[in-house]
């Protein structure tokens, strides 16, 4: 994404926290088939949800896919990395839910999107309405030199990935070469940020341990509704912000609430993440804050 476009992205965003990440995996070259491309992540949208602290709830997701389609520079996909819908005991209403996310997002510009489960979409009923709507819960794909895997940490009420999921995913490993670049998509964290506010993966250290043999390992998630960034070994781990509402950071404060709503700012701590994967330069995340 050009400096151009990312001004524009920003001033056509309305949001805070927009990040953008290039080259994930510094002083590893590219393979001769490998592209610079980037993608949006979006994650937490929440769709259902009404209370104080997003008095715009009904509205943020067709903003959100509005920002989208006006970018300059359109990504190679769009990912949701969860929560795509607020809980509800319903299954009626659950599915009602799922419908109308799935007919708001399918006006964005881009076709290719994909889409994984969070606790709320998938945990009541161990995803049968999600898989209904949207398929697999979890899966892999190749995109220009990069393959990327989609972990399920949430179908399982206890937040596992399972021994199922993990064979899967050794077989899956099995196929790479230790300088592959591999991209993770989880909505949970896969390591410990705070348990007892259900921020883990129950085995989450059984899937970093396969993915630890690999050089190029990036994961990014979504569940804590903020940013935040930590390495287990050489492997990064990025949280995206959420469409809905902000968290606390971890341990902040007693127990786990939402921010309350600043009318005066009404995007505050709410935000997207443009991921430009690029051959040449290293690392770098841009934070942007206010609305």
């Amino acid at each position: 994404m050009q400096p151009q476009d990312r001004r524009a992205f920003l001033k056509l965003s309305g949001l805070a926290g927009v990040a953008f990440a290039s080259a994930l995996f510094p002083g590893h070259p590219a393979s001769a088939q490998a592209a610079d491309f980037h993608f949006i992540q979006f994650s937490d949208t929440h769709w259902g949800y009404k209370g104080p602290a997003n008095l715009d709830a009904e509205h943020t997701l067709e903003k959100a896919v509005a920002t989208a389609n006006a970018l300059p520079n359109q990504p190679d996909f769009i990912v949701f990395t969860g929560d795509l819908t607020h809980t509800t005991d319903d299954p009626v209403e659950r599915r009602a839910r799922m419908k109308r996310f799935r007919e708001i997002v399918s006006a964005l510009r881009v076709k290719d999107v994909r889409f994984m489960p969070g606790e709320h979409d998938a945990s009541l009923d161990k995803g049968e309405a999600y898989k209904e709507f949207f398929g697999a819960p979890y899966y892999t794909f190749d995109h220009k030199g990069v393959h990327f895997v989609a972990l399920d940490n949430v179908s399982d009420p206890a937040a596992k990935l399972g021994d199922e999921q993990l064979a899967w995913l050794a077989a899956d490993l099995k196929q790479r070469h230790a300088d592959d670049r591999i991209v993770v998509l989880t909505h949970r964290p896969l390591f410990d940020l705070m348990p007892s506010w259900d921020w883990t993966t129950a085995d989450g250290a059984k899937a970093i341990d396969l993915l630890m043999p690999y050089q190029n390992v990036v994961v990014f998630y979504g569940h804590i509704h903020q940013e935040h960034h930590q390495n287990t070994g050489h492997i990064a781990h990025h949280a995206a912000k959420s469409l809905i509402f902000a968290l606390p950071a971890p341990g902040s404060q007693p127990r786990r609430a939402p921010l309350p709503y600043d009318a005066a700012s009404p995007g505050k701590g709410l935000g997207v993440r443009d991921v430009a994967m690029a051959q040449t330069a290293k690392l770098t995340e841009v934070g942007i804050s206010g609305a």
